[in-house]
């Protein structure tokens, strides 16, 4: 009987990866079979001649010799291959030998390898384990037979962590605080079992020894599961000098962690079977693939949804987080590692520089941006030692390994988030360090864990950023704050944002997240701090421009110098919160390399724009903030609100009961008025009111069923809670607003489809009646309607008008009244835009069964319309400039560029020359 030494798992798992890069480009089965195998024995300090031989040779059935590459009788079978050739005929070849062993010599695995891939055969259990030569120091236990360590425990294949792994420990949240194990205890308790979730599939802990641990020693009705668990803090608390001399084997296998992650005593909690089974499922995962994506997953799915949005708790998937620390700063240390990397005294300082490096995210969730920027990070420092250390037969890893967690900070609202931030980057640590560890050949862990990351549980907008990191330190500020609009903060966090603002015009209904602007553009005053935030895009748009960017850029300083233009935010978490985003980089002083990425498709990839100067709109052009205007920059008509019923439906009816309420009332019909809303005037559906202007009073007297409606109006009004509207209930004959639009006039909705290449608009006469949900331009005419039916004009919409969700929100003030028209038209210029957008109109009229929302819907559009409107466009285009437009940034440099000369020259020239006759069509 042979007796083995046994290695510590720590000692076996350093010479696995030594021997996975000492033998990573050998390839023939001839030439080097029997050294890669003496060498494979070495790593479990073994004597490959003292227990197995080379070339065995047996008799076939056939009654031809063969020969097994090597035998270790009674233990292990090992086929060679050279590399690319087929492991399963390796594996035939392997079973054609078994009829020429004895009974004892049967082996109970059986391994096959072409040097690069290797395939193991449980025979006991029929389970087959394939991996790779890069991998082998992951699956290292399952040669535990071969060190020493006794029968090979078989495990179940573990899946990679995903959704699942997130839902099962929702799932263990809701039953411990069922209990009433809850608030920090339970949060504490959660990222604890984390920690050890993933440490026993990461080489932190022997592999499984957590499972086994638990599995072993627990009842199946979770009767004594706490306190095994907890048997497992205190050791993982506890340095091996100080632990008890008796504790089990077992336990005394767990290393010492530290890093105050076990330190504090909390209550036991209690377990019943059900719970037992979700940790014992999730170990069947392989949490050695975890993503930082997961940690956002997990935490959505142990919150309440509602207070999800309320605490900016999106989750992020790497692809996004990438969008913002490439350009930020991740692409510029790399042009620099390209530029030093020849030049050891270069590269050795420029290590230095990335090492001292750090970084804040104010609003750090689950650390996802903390933990992708360290990754990153790390790999870039993986590269410059690669080439400092070209040559070096032995090297000292551990020193050489610059970067570290402690160069990032964060803040976060939430307990529970901001414990799991601080664990993840100790996973992401030691994810990379065990990539180290395969590129250099020297097992690399980082325990007891002696530096960490300051993750502050604090209020980002009530703490002073100092206090966490001195701005004389920092390099950078990243993240995603939260994302919710004014209608759905708290007063709290509404005052909060007023407060930031100073107080100014505007504040009050500002984002939440343009606060953490001007909190990081206070902070970065007199350094060379660079800024990225994700937002909502409506911060670059609409009413928000003037009072954000006004405030940074004219008080404060700020300048662009990358922005990602609108595109649809995704994340990896369950019922996906799918918002319209940018993402803006910004720093104090002007900067010279300005980068704007454009989307074609807001769901899909970007392409890049270098730029001189990059504007509140997030365009190449003059720094321009469009603030509400009550009237209208050019020489056009005035546009106006439609009329607001006030009524609370009362006034209004449906096709159905307008029906109804003349068969009860027939002598009311003349002051039946189709009525024009936004919803049903781009869908067709008639919609109708009762409209009492210059009614006689003695009609209404003698009209009850108007009498019952005009009552209700004049109740809901006198009950009101506003001033204004109670004065109403003294006519409640009337609309609360009411307006005269003359003859003819143009409709234009207020709120539109995103979706619509076009805002649909057309021309109504006196006997409709607009609503408050449209707008109105009165004595509008062909020239004005086939400007503002243009793609130029569309383009204006895209990059000013606010949104209802995505949604555009049409705004008079801030919108039509900037909106630049083309500059002193000629008369040819003015006819054919008039001709053209007659044509659009004619080609409306040759579909009366269809609405304006199927006219217009992308999927829909008629091609004779898309024709027209193509003419149309061409004609508009000419009317600005005769170079053609190719793209819409390109029309939004021109056009910011020409409402710069209007303001600065106040001329407001007149810009429709007289004509004989301007028709306007019915």
């Amino acid at each position: 009987m042979y007796l083995i030494m046994t290695l510590s798992w720590n000692e076996i798992k350093r010479r696995a990866i030594a021997f996975s890069k000492e033998w990573e480009d050998t390839s023939n089965e001839n030439a080097d079979a029997k050294s890669f195998l003496d060498a494979f024995f070495n790593i479990f300090g073994v004597t490959r001649r003292r227990v197995a031989s080379f070339e065995h040779r047996i008799k076939k059935l056939d009654g031809h010799d063969g020969y097994i590459d090597m035998l270790w009788k009674g233990n292990l079978l090992v086929e060679m291959k050279s590399r690319g050739k087929s492991l399963d005929r390796a594996y035939n070849q392997a079973i054609d030998y078994f009829p020429g062993l004895k009974e004892h010599e049967l082996p109970k695995f059986i391994l096959v390898c072409d040097f690069k891939s290797f395939r193991l055969y449980d025979l006991e259990t029929d389970r087959i384990y394939d991996f790779t030569l890069k991998e082998f120091y992951e699956k290292i236990n399952l040669f535990g037979f071969i060190a020493g360590y006794g029968n090979n425990v078989v495990y179940k294949e573990q899946d990679p962590v995903n959704i699942e792994a997130a839902e099962l420990m929702g799932r263990l949240h809701d039953k411990l605080k069922i209990i009433g194990y809850e608030g920090h205890e339970l949060e504490v308790y959660l990222v604890r079992l984390l920690f050890c979730l993933f440490a026993d599939d990461t080489t932190i802990f022997n592999k499984n020894t957590f499972y086994d641990y638990i599995s072993g020693r627990t009842s199946e009705d979770g009767s004594n599961f706490a306190s095994v668990i907890n048997e497992i803090f205190e050791v993982l608390n506890t340095t091996e000098d100080k632990r008890l001399k008796n504790i089990p084997e077992e336990l005394a296998a767990f290393p010492y962690v530290n890093g105050q992650l076990f330190t504090e005593n909390l209550h036991l909690a209690g377990f019943d079977s059900t719970m037992r089974d979700i940790v014992l499922k999730c170990c069947t995962l392989d949490w050695g693939k975890i993503s930082p994506a997961i940690f956002g997953s997990m935490f959505q799915s142990v919150m309440n949804p509602v207070e999800r949005r309320n605490l900016g708790a999106h989750y992020t998937s790497e692809t996004n987080i990438l969008k913002l620390i490439k350009p930020l700063f991740l692409d510029e240390l790399w042009s620099e590692f390209e530029k030093s990397k020849n030049n050891d005294n270069q590269l050795k300082k420029f290590h230095q520089k990335i090492a001292s490096l750090k970084f804040l995210d104010p609003a750090c969730g689950c650390g996802n941006f903390l933990v992708v920027t360290y990754r990153e990070l790390r790999l870039l420092e993986l590269e410059i030692l690669k080439i400092l250390q070209k040559g070096q037969r032995v090297i000292d890893i551990k020193q050489s390994s610059l970067c570290n967690v402690d160069q990032f900070y964060g803040i976060e609202y939430n307990e529970f988030p901001a414990q799991i931030a601080q664990v993840a980057l100790w996973l992401i640590d030691h994810q990379m360090n065990m990539l180290f560890s395969q590129e250099f050949g020297e097992y690399f862990v980082r325990l007891p864990l002696e530096k960490s990351a300051m993750i502050c549980h604090t209020d980002a907008l009530e703490v002073k950023w100092e206090d966490v990191v001195p701005k004389g330190q920092l390099s950078y500020i990243l993240g995603n704050p939260p994302f919710g609009g004014s209608k759905l903060m708290s007063s709290f966090q509404r005052n909060q944002v007023v407060r930031e603002f100073g107080g100014i015009k505007g504040a009050g209904v500002m984002d939440y997240v343009t606060a953490w602007y001007i909190k990081a553009a206070k902070y970065i005053q007199d350094t060379t701090i660079k800024v990225a935030f994700v937002s909502t895009n409506s911060i670059v748009q609409g009413e928000q421009v003037g009072t954000l960017w006004g405030l940074l850029m004219n008080k404060y300083g700020v300048e662009i110098h990358f922005a990602h233009r609108t595109f649809k935010w995704g994340n990896e978490a369950r019922n996906k919160a799918a918002v319209y985003c940018v993402i803006i980089g910004f720093t104090v002083g002007n900067t010279n390399d300005k980068r704007i990425f454009e989307y074609e498709d807001v769901k899909g990839d970007a392409h890049e724009v270098k730029a001189k100067n990059i504007n509140s709109y997030l365009v190449d052009a003059p720094h321009v903030i469009i603030t509400s205007r009550s009237y209208p920059l050019c020489n056009v008509p005035e546009m106006s609100f439609g009329n607001m019923p006030l009524d609370g439906g009362y006034l209004l009816l449906s096709d159905e009961e307008k029906t109804e309420f003349l068969a009860k009332e027939p002598q009311a019909e003349k002051y039946i008025k189709p009525l024009i809303s936004a919803r049903e005037y781009l869908n067709n559906e008639p919609r109708w009111c009762i409209w009492l202007v210059d009614a006689n009073p003695s009609d209404i007297r003698q009209l009850p069923e108007v009498k019952k409606r005009v009552a209700q109006v004049r109740k809901l009004r006198s009950g009101s809670v506003r001033k204004q509207t109670v004065e109403k209930a003294d006519i409640p004959t009337l609309f609360g607003e009411i307006r005269n639009f003359g003859e003819t006039y143009i409709v234009v909705p207020r709120v539109s489809s995103e979706n619509r290449k076009y805002i649909p608009m057309r021309f109504f006469d006196k006997n409709f009646i607009v609503s408050d949900t449209c707008m109105a331009i009165p004595n509008g005419n062909l020239y004005h309607f086939g400007v503002l039916m243009s793609t130029m004009h569309m383009a204006w919409i895209n990059y000013v008008c606010g949104r209802l969700e995505s949604r555009f929100r049409y705004s008079k003030d801030i919108v039509y009244n900037n909106f630049p028209w083309p500059k002193n038209p000629t008369a040819k210029q003015v006819e054919a835009i008039e001709k053209k957008a007659k044509k659009v109109l004619d080609v409306r009229t040759e579909f009366p069964e269809s609405s304006l929302a199927d006219l217009y819907d992308p999927l829909s559009m008629p091609p004779a319309l898309v024709k027209a409107h193509n003419e149309l466009d061409k004609a508009v285009d000419i009317a600005y400039r005769s170079a053609t437009f190719i793209l819409e940034t390109n029309r939004m440099e021109y056009l910011f560029d020409l409402y710069d000369q209007y303001i600065a020259t106040l001329v407001f020239k007149k810009q429709l020359p007289k004509k004989k006759n301007n028709t306007i069509p019915k």
